[in-house]
């Protein structure tokens, strides 16, 4: 299953259809679950990377709309494409992958139209900081899994952030953007 995606930073964000009434618990499923980014590069063309190790967990409750997650994504698992740029993604011009091994977006608040999630708000630390983050949802579904055995829930989610505002500050002076876009693609199975 091929799943477009925006987190980050993030994980991330997840919840029922009104099927279920009671609150559950999701545990990620890494082969279904990655974060993108996304910066222009001097107006020339756009860099791209993607973090493949994302873990973590929800709990949602459909009734009342409401739930938690904590999605944490290991910033050592970034891929550009270039060998040599992933290992400048990780340096401490930028991830600094050696200080701060994770990102994570904890999430607390889950606000519908009706029965479509339409965004998640939370906070995200990446260097060391922590900032609010909500993650608009591009996309949501639950279905049952037949390779799992359980309900699968997922979608795509994205948000634009200023770097500079988590500290990352690489090349800003000399023109580089400070706006990144990120996007997430999460699905979880129910526990």
């Amino acid at each position: 299953m091929k799943k477009t995606a925006c987190l980050l930073v993030a994980a991330l964000a997840l919840g029922m259809g009104a099927a279920q009434a009671e609150p559950a618990s999701y545990q990620v499923d890494a082969d279904h679950t990655y974060v993108t980014f996304a910066i222009d590069h001097y107006g020339a063309s756009v860099n791209r990377g993607r973090f493949d190790a994302v873990s973590g967990s929800i709990r949602f409750d459909p009734a009342a709309k409401a739930g938690q997650f904590d999605i944490t994504v290991d910033t050592n698992s970034i891929y550009s494409g270039s060998r040599g740029f992933d290992e400048h993604l990780k340096s401490p011009d930028l991830f600094d992958v050696a200080r701060y091994p994770t990102m994570r977006f904890v999430a607390d608040r889950m606000d519908f139209e009706g029965e479509r999630l339409v965004q998640v708000a939370g906070q995200l630390t990446l260097l060391g900081q922590t900032r609010p983050l909500t993650l608009k949802a591009l996309q949501f579904k639950c279905y049952p899994n037949k390779r799992a055995k359980t309900e699968a829930c997922g979608g795509d989610f994205e948000a634009v952030i200023d770097r500079t505002e988590w500290g990352m500050d690489y090349l800003v002076a000399v023109g580089m953007p400070k706006s990144v876009r990120i996007t997430a693609t999460i699905e979880a199975f129910r526990q």
